[in-house]
């Protein structure tokens, strides 16, 4: 008879919702944005999806087959552990090749795809102990570590037209890098920066429209809170708008171009690395407007993914110095005078 005694930190919530429930509907939201970059950059970005998330799972299993003794007695309990791994599968691997691979050019090689994916599985998730124990989005460290070992700069153009041609397209940069720099300003209408009709620019971040069907549905699902992505877009708006001398049209060019939408809904809404508090909450959400602004006015490059992993280190921090509401905590009615 198994005596083992559970303990967890309190409090203690019912609900019939689990790990692998909420993931599922993580990646359900995903695919809108990763069947609209097959669409706009064709096979090769299929490719890169599908090298990013079986690296990923394959490393997980891995690293999980070795630390659990798979290998140990001639593999004698290589069954039992290929088992629970099995059963403790709770698809956050996939969701993290996924998010990878959308936040990557199409013209990324397969290897250097493979390489990112691995070392934000191994050395940002499994490492620090599985799910719910990573520091730092695995998939924010999987692109920076690319951007710094492979000098991840040149993008290709989208193979769907643009709507509105108001001048040449250009093929390198993408259209965020030329607005930053100065040179991009009326290049893509704002109508083909919401449907990245005509960019050059990342697998999952072109397409705005797909992103925001995917953030309805994790809302609908109640798997992030509405106003999160919200705050971060319109403070990042607003830093921009303010930065660039109260130019609304660049300050929304911006906001629509790079990484920042799918970085707001999907990456700094991430439960492990994000805080717990609301007073928190709203302090991390704006510090990652106003840092990705100032850092994209001043490098000229997209920061979101840095700017994610800076706001993942300082959430510790948050969670201690900011006061949180206690758990079940109501305000005291005011009693009436005369009473």
């Amino acid at each position: 008879m198994d005596n083992t005694i559970v303990i967890s930190t309190p409090p203690h919530i019912k609900s019939s919702r689990s790990t692998k429930g909420i993931m599922l509907d993580v990646i359900i939201a995903l695919l809108p944005a990763a069947i609209m970059g097959v669409v706009y950059f064709g096979i090769d970005a299929l490719l890169v999806e599908i090298v990013a998330v079986a690296t990923a799972v394959v490393g997980e299993f891995l690293y999980y087959f070795i630390a659990n003794g798979g290998f140990a007695k001639k593999c004698k309990n290589a069954g039992t552990v290929c088992k629970n791994w099995l059963i403790s599968f709770d698809f956050t691997s996939i969701i993290t090749g996924l998010i990878l691979a959308l936040i990557l050019p199409p013209n990324v090689k397969w290897y250097e795809t493979a390489i990112g994916s691995l070392a934000a599985i191994i050395f940002v998730k499994m490492l620090f102990g599985g799910t719910g124990k990573n520091l730092v989005n695995p998939a924010a460290i999987g692109r920076v570590f690319m951007f710094i070992s492979f000098s991840i700069t040149t993008y290709v153009a989208c193979n769907v037209d643009p709507i509105i041609i108001e001048s040449d397209l250009f093929t390198g940069a993408t259209y965020l890098s030329g607005s930053l720099l100065g040179n991009g300003a009326q290049h893509i209408s704002l109508v083909d920066l919401f449907l990245g009709t005509g960019l050059a620019g990342c697998i999952g971040e072109t397409c705005k429209a797909a992103i925001l069907l995917g953030y309805v549905y994790l809302v609908i699902r109640k798997v992030i809170k509405w106003w999160q992505p919200l705050l971060f877009i319109a403070v990042a708006f607003i830093t921009s708008l303010f930065i660039n001398g109260c130019d609304a049209y660049l300050a929304l060019e911006l906001t629509l171009s790079g990484g920042l939408i799918f970085g707001a809904v999907f990456m700094a809404t991430d439960y492990v690395t994000s805080p717990k508090g609301i007073y928190a909450q709203l302090i991390y959400y704006a510090f990652l407007g106003i840092m990705t602004a100032v850092l994209r006015h001043f490098t000229n490059i997209e920061v979101a993914s840095f700017v994610i992993v800076l706001g993942n280190i300082i959430t510790p921090l948050l969670d201690v110095y900011v006061i949180r509401k206690p758990f079940g905590y109501k305000r005291a009615k005011k009693q009436k005078e005369g009473k």
